[in-house]
Protein backbone atom coordinates (compact mmCIF):
# COMPACT_ATOMS: atom_id res chain seq x y z
CA UNK A 1 0.00 0.00 0.00
CA UNK A 2 3.08 2.31 0.05
CA UNK A 3 6.22 2.40 -1.57
CA UNK A 4 8.76 3.86 0.54
CA UNK A 5 7.38 6.09 3.50
CA UNK A 6 5.33 4.56 6.14
CA UNK A 7 2.17 6.29 6.00
CA UNK A 8 1.42 8.94 8.56
CA UNK A 9 -0.39 8.47 11.51
CA UNK A 10 -3.23 11.40 12.44
CA UNK A 11 -5.49 11.12 15.34
CA UNK A 12 -9.40 12.27 16.18
CA UNK A 13 -11.11 13.38 18.56
CA UNK A 14 -15.14 13.81 18.94
CA UNK A 15 -16.85 16.74 17.01
CA UNK A 16 -20.02 15.58 18.86
CA UNK A 17 -21.76 12.65 19.80
CA UNK A 18 -25.91 12.24 19.29
CA UNK A 19 -27.71 13.15 22.26
CA UNK A 20 -29.13 10.94 24.22
CA UNK A 21 -32.56 12.38 23.45
CA UNK A 22 -32.34 11.26 20.00
CA UNK A 23 -31.30 7.60 20.07
CA UNK A 24 -34.24 5.46 19.77
CA UNK A 25 -32.86 2.52 22.23
CA UNK A 26 -34.19 -0.86 22.28
CA UNK A 27 -36.01 -0.35 18.60
CA UNK A 28 -35.96 -2.92 15.54
CA UNK A 29 -35.76 -2.02 12.60
CA UNK A 30 -36.07 -3.49 9.17
CA UNK A 31 -32.61 -1.64 7.97
CA UNK A 32 -30.96 -2.94 10.91
CA UNK A 33 -32.38 -6.04 11.10
CA UNK A 34 -31.28 -6.85 7.34
CA UNK A 35 -27.45 -5.03 7.82
CA UNK A 36 -27.02 -5.07 11.54
CA UNK A 37 -28.21 -8.43 12.85
CA UNK A 38 -27.98 -8.89 16.45
CA UNK A 39 -26.31 -5.57 16.87
CA UNK A 40 -28.04 -3.17 19.19
CA UNK A 41 -28.76 0.03 16.99
CA UNK A 42 -29.92 3.04 18.24
CA UNK A 43 -28.62 4.97 15.18
CA UNK A 44 -26.51 4.45 12.59
CA UNK A 45 -25.17 7.58 11.30
CA UNK A 46 -24.19 8.61 7.47
CA UNK A 47 -23.79 11.19 4.77
CA UNK A 48 -21.89 14.26 5.97
CA UNK A 49 -22.41 17.51 4.03
CA UNK A 50 -21.76 21.30 5.40
CA UNK A 51 -23.98 24.34 4.01
CA UNK A 52 -22.74 27.27 3.23
CA UNK A 53 -23.03 28.89 7.36
CA UNK A 54 -20.80 25.86 8.60
CA UNK A 55 -23.92 23.56 9.59
CA UNK A 56 -22.86 20.01 9.32
CA UNK A 57 -25.96 17.69 8.28
CA UNK A 58 -25.98 14.04 8.30
CA UNK A 59 -28.50 11.40 8.09
CA UNK A 60 -29.53 8.18 10.96
CA UNK A 61 -30.21 5.68 8.31
CA UNK A 62 -32.20 2.97 10.00
CA UNK A 63 -35.45 5.63 11.50
CA UNK A 64 -35.45 8.09 8.34
CA UNK A 65 -34.03 10.95 10.07
CA UNK A 66 -31.93 14.23 9.11
CA UNK A 67 -30.23 16.38 11.49
CA UNK A 68 -28.18 19.76 11.50
CA UNK A 69 -25.03 20.01 13.79
CA UNK A 70 -24.20 23.35 14.46
CA UNK A 71 -20.90 24.63 14.57
CA UNK A 72 -20.69 24.75 18.38
CA UNK A 73 -21.69 20.44 18.24
CA UNK A 74 -25.61 21.38 19.01
CA UNK A 75 -27.92 18.83 17.49
CA UNK A 76 -31.31 19.92 16.19
CA UNK A 77 -33.84 17.10 13.91
CA UNK A 78 -34.44 18.29 10.34
CA UNK A 79 -36.52 15.56 9.41
CA UNK A 80 -37.96 12.35 10.18
CA UNK A 81 -39.88 10.14 7.57
CA UNK A 82 -40.94 6.67 6.14
CA UNK A 83 -37.55 5.73 4.50
CA UNK A 84 -33.65 5.13 5.03
CA UNK A 85 -31.64 8.02 4.18
CA UNK A 86 -28.14 6.61 3.39
CA UNK A 87 -25.99 9.68 1.28
CA UNK A 88 -26.50 13.27 1.48
CA UNK A 89 -24.73 16.17 -0.59
CA UNK A 90 -25.59 20.33 -0.32
CA UNK A 91 -24.94 21.64 -3.97
CA UNK A 92 -23.60 24.73 -4.45
CA UNK A 93 -26.54 26.43 -4.73
CA UNK A 94 -27.79 24.83 -1.52
CA UNK A 95 -29.80 22.33 -2.78
CA UNK A 96 -29.26 19.59 0.01
CA UNK A 97 -29.80 15.96 -2.11
CA UNK A 98 -30.13 12.59 -0.67
CA UNK A 99 -29.79 9.10 -1.62
CA UNK A 100 -32.61 7.11 0.34
CA UNK A 101 -31.99 3.26 0.24
CA UNK A 102 -35.80 2.64 -0.03
CA UNK A 103 -37.02 5.09 -2.49
CA UNK A 104 -33.72 6.38 -4.57
CA UNK A 105 -32.82 10.17 -4.95
CA UNK A 106 -34.71 12.78 -3.40
CA UNK A 107 -34.41 16.52 -2.02
CA UNK A 108 -34.98 17.79 1.11
CA UNK A 109 -36.53 21.15 1.84
CA UNK A 110 -34.81 22.01 5.36
CA UNK A 111 -36.77 24.98 6.45
CA UNK A 112 -39.95 23.00 5.80
CA UNK A 113 -38.72 19.22 7.00
CA UNK A 114 -39.71 17.87 4.00
CA UNK A 115 -38.43 15.64 1.65
CA UNK A 116 -39.59 15.23 -1.97
CA UNK A 117 -38.92 12.48 -4.42
CA UNK A 118 -36.88 13.23 -7.30
CA UNK A 119 -36.28 9.98 -9.33
CA UNK A 120 -37.15 6.62 -7.77
CA UNK A 121 -36.98 4.32 -10.90
CA UNK A 122 -35.07 3.50 -14.03
CA UNK A 123 -37.53 2.30 -17.15
CA UNK A 124 -40.35 1.79 -14.34
CA UNK A 125 -38.06 -0.74 -12.55
CA UNK A 126 -36.89 0.32 -8.73
CA UNK A 127 -33.62 0.94 -7.51
CA UNK A 128 -32.14 -2.09 -5.43
CA UNK A 129 -31.29 0.75 -3.22
CA UNK A 130 -29.66 3.89 -3.73
CA UNK A 131 -26.54 4.35 -1.22
CA UNK A 132 -24.29 7.70 -1.74
CA UNK A 133 -24.14 10.23 -4.42
CA UNK A 134 -21.58 13.19 -5.64
CA UNK A 135 -22.65 16.49 -7.59
CA UNK A 136 -20.71 17.48 -10.03
CA UNK A 137 -19.63 20.83 -11.33
CA UNK A 138 -22.21 21.00 -14.42
CA UNK A 139 -25.28 19.85 -11.64
CA UNK A 140 -24.65 16.23 -12.70
CA UNK A 141 -25.38 13.71 -10.15
CA UNK A 142 -23.45 10.62 -9.75
CA UNK A 143 -24.87 8.18 -7.76
CA UNK A 144 -24.27 3.93 -6.53
CA UNK A 145 -27.42 1.32 -6.43
CA UNK A 146 -26.24 -0.73 -4.01
CA UNK A 147 -29.05 -3.15 -2.52
CA UNK A 148 -27.91 -6.09 -0.92
CA UNK A 149 -24.69 -7.20 -3.55
CA UNK A 150 -21.66 -8.50 -3.49
CA UNK A 151 -19.16 -10.78 -5.02
CA UNK A 152 -22.26 -13.78 -4.44
CA UNK A 153 -23.84 -11.48 -6.76
CA UNK A 154 -21.62 -8.43 -9.08
CA UNK A 155 -24.39 -6.52 -9.71
CA UNK A 156 -24.73 -3.14 -8.42
CA UNK A 157 -24.71 -0.52 -10.40
CA UNK A 158 -23.40 3.22 -11.19
CA UNK A 159 -25.78 5.65 -12.05
CA UNK A 160 -25.45 9.63 -13.87
CA UNK A 161 -28.24 11.97 -13.24
CA UNK A 162 -27.71 14.63 -16.12
CA UNK A 163 -28.71 18.35 -15.38
CA UNK A 164 -31.24 17.94 -18.45
CA UNK A 165 -32.93 14.82 -16.96
CA UNK A 166 -30.73 12.04 -19.03
CA UNK A 167 -29.86 8.71 -16.75
CA UNK A 168 -27.09 6.86 -17.92
CA UNK A 169 -26.04 3.62 -16.33
CA UNK A 170 -22.21 3.64 -16.02
CA UNK A 171 -21.64 0.19 -14.59
CA UNK A 172 -24.22 -2.41 -13.37
CA UNK A 173 -21.12 -5.25 -12.77
CA UNK A 174 -20.65 -3.60 -9.39
CA UNK A 175 -19.54 -5.62 -6.31
CA UNK A 176 -21.07 -3.30 -3.41
CA UNK A 177 -20.88 0.06 -4.78
CA UNK A 178 -20.83 2.45 -2.06
CA UNK A 179 -19.43 5.95 -1.68
CA UNK A 180 -18.23 7.70 -4.56
CA UNK A 181 -16.09 10.90 -6.28
CA UNK A 182 -15.05 12.89 -8.71
CA UNK A 183 -11.27 13.82 -8.78
CA UNK A 184 -10.64 17.39 -9.62
CA UNK A 185 -10.75 17.44 -13.14
CA UNK A 186 -14.04 15.21 -13.54
CA UNK A 187 -12.70 13.45 -15.78
CA UNK A 188 -12.35 10.42 -13.45
CA UNK A 189 -14.97 8.92 -11.26
CA UNK A 190 -14.04 6.93 -8.08
CA UNK A 191 -16.64 4.32 -6.21
CA UNK A 192 -16.06 2.82 -2.89
CA UNK A 193 -16.74 -0.98 -4.15
CA UNK A 194 -17.37 -2.21 -0.09
CA UNK A 195 -17.71 -6.23 -0.59
CA UNK A 196 -14.57 -5.94 -3.26
CA UNK A 197 -12.81 -4.36 -0.53
CA UNK A 198 -11.49 -2.08 -3.26
CA UNK A 199 -12.26 1.32 -4.53
CA UNK A 200 -12.70 1.37 -8.50
CA UNK A 201 -11.69 3.78 -10.66
CA UNK A 202 -13.56 4.46 -13.75
CA UNK A 203 -12.37 6.85 -16.66
CA UNK A 204 -14.70 8.74 -19.09
CA UNK A 205 -14.10 8.63 -22.69
CA UNK A 206 -15.49 11.85 -24.85
CA UNK A 207 -18.86 10.32 -25.15
CA UNK A 208 -19.19 10.21 -21.23
CA UNK A 209 -18.74 6.57 -21.01
CA UNK A 210 -16.59 4.89 -19.25
CA UNK A 211 -13.61 2.24 -20.04
CA UNK A 212 -11.14 0.45 -18.61
CA UNK A 213 -12.31 0.35 -15.66
CA UNK A 214 -9.89 -0.62 -12.77
CA UNK A 215 -9.25 -1.22 -9.39
CA UNK A 216 -7.47 1.93 -7.56
CA UNK A 217 -6.60 0.22 -4.33
CA UNK A 218 -7.39 -2.74 -2.46
CA UNK A 219 -7.75 -3.21 1.59
CA UNK A 220 -8.88 -5.87 3.58
CA UNK A 221 -11.09 -6.22 6.56
CA UNK A 222 -14.80 -7.69 7.56
CA UNK A 223 -16.28 -4.66 5.60
CA UNK A 224 -14.77 -2.40 3.55
CA UNK A 225 -14.99 0.81 2.07
CA UNK A 226 -17.83 3.10 2.99
CA UNK A 227 -17.97 6.92 2.33
CA UNK A 228 -15.00 9.26 0.61
CA UNK A 229 -14.26 12.46 -0.37
CA UNK A 230 -11.46 14.01 -1.91
CA UNK A 231 -8.85 17.06 -1.66
CA UNK A 232 -8.04 19.57 -4.01
CA UNK A 233 -4.35 17.88 -4.34
CA UNK A 234 -6.79 15.20 -5.93
CA UNK A 235 -5.69 12.68 -2.40
CA UNK A 236 -8.30 10.39 -1.66
CA UNK A 237 -9.94 10.01 1.66
CA UNK A 238 -11.43 6.82 2.29
CA UNK A 239 -13.95 5.80 5.25
CA UNK A 240 -13.71 1.80 6.25
CA UNK A 241 -16.72 0.58 7.87
CA UNK A 242 -14.98 -1.91 9.68
CA UNK A 243 -11.13 -1.26 10.29
CA UNK A 244 -11.85 1.57 12.34
CA UNK A 245 -9.79 3.86 9.81
CA UNK A 246 -9.96 6.69 6.95
CA UNK A 247 -6.99 5.94 4.65
CA UNK A 248 -5.94 8.64 2.69
CA UNK A 249 -4.75 8.21 -0.99
CA UNK A 250 -2.06 9.87 -2.80
CA UNK A 251 -3.55 10.46 -6.61
CA UNK A 252 -0.97 7.37 -7.80
CA UNK A 253 -2.66 4.90 -5.39
CA UNK A 254 -0.04 5.11 -2.93
CA UNK A 255 -1.21 5.18 0.85
CA UNK A 256 -0.14 8.35 2.70
CA UNK A 257 -2.03 8.65 6.16
CA UNK A 258 -4.04 6.53 7.96
CA UNK A 259 -6.66 8.44 10.21
CA UNK A 260 -7.25 6.88 13.19
CA UNK A 261 -10.72 6.52 14.95
CA UNK A 262 -10.88 7.56 18.74
CA UNK A 263 -13.79 5.93 19.06
CA UNK A 264 -15.73 2.93 17.03
CA UNK A 265 -14.45 1.11 14.50
CA UNK A 266 -17.09 2.16 11.38
CA UNK A 267 -16.31 5.05 9.98
CA UNK A 268 -18.70 5.50 7.40
CA UNK A 269 -18.66 8.61 5.20
CA UNK A 270 -15.85 11.65 5.61
CA UNK A 271 -16.58 15.47 4.55
CA UNK A 272 -13.66 18.12 4.44
CA UNK A 273 -14.75 21.50 6.71
CA UNK A 274 -13.17 24.10 8.37
CA UNK A 275 -12.24 27.97 6.53
CA UNK A 276 -8.85 26.76 5.67
CA UNK A 277 -10.42 23.26 4.41
CA UNK A 278 -8.00 21.35 7.04
CA UNK A 279 -10.64 19.37 8.92
CA UNK A 280 -11.85 16.20 7.76
CA UNK A 281 -15.14 15.05 9.92
CA UNK A 282 -15.84 11.48 10.40
CA UNK A 283 -18.91 9.54 11.02
CA UNK A 284 -18.41 6.65 13.27
CA UNK A 285 -21.50 5.20 13.26
CA UNK A 286 -21.30 2.28 15.76
CA UNK A 287 -21.80 4.82 18.43
CA UNK A 288 -23.43 7.69 16.68
CA UNK A 289 -20.35 10.58 16.86
CA UNK A 290 -18.63 12.55 14.66
CA UNK A 291 -15.01 12.66 15.14
CA UNK A 292 -12.37 15.47 13.75
CA UNK A 293 -9.06 15.26 12.30
CA UNK A 294 -6.83 18.37 11.32
CA UNK A 295 -5.25 17.21 7.55
CA UNK A 296 -3.49 20.41 7.11
CA UNK A 297 -0.10 18.57 7.74
CA UNK A 298 -0.38 16.80 4.67
CA UNK A 299 0.53 19.85 2.86
CA UNK A 300 3.46 19.65 4.77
Amino acid sequence: MYLETPPRLIETAIFSAMPDKFRRKGERTDWADANRPGVPTDSFIEGPSFDKDGHLYIVDIPFGRIFRIAPDGEWSLVAEYEGWPNGLKIAADGRILVADYMHGIMELDANAGRIKPILTSRNSESFRGCNDLHLASNGDIYFTDQGQTGLHDPSGRVYRLAANGRLDCLIDTGISPNGLVLDPSETVLFVAMTRDNAVWRLPFMKDGSVSKVGRFCSLFGTSGPDGMTMDAKGRLFVGHASLGHVFVFAPNGELVARIKSCAGPNCTNVAIGGAKKDRLYITESSTGSVLVADIGGLNS
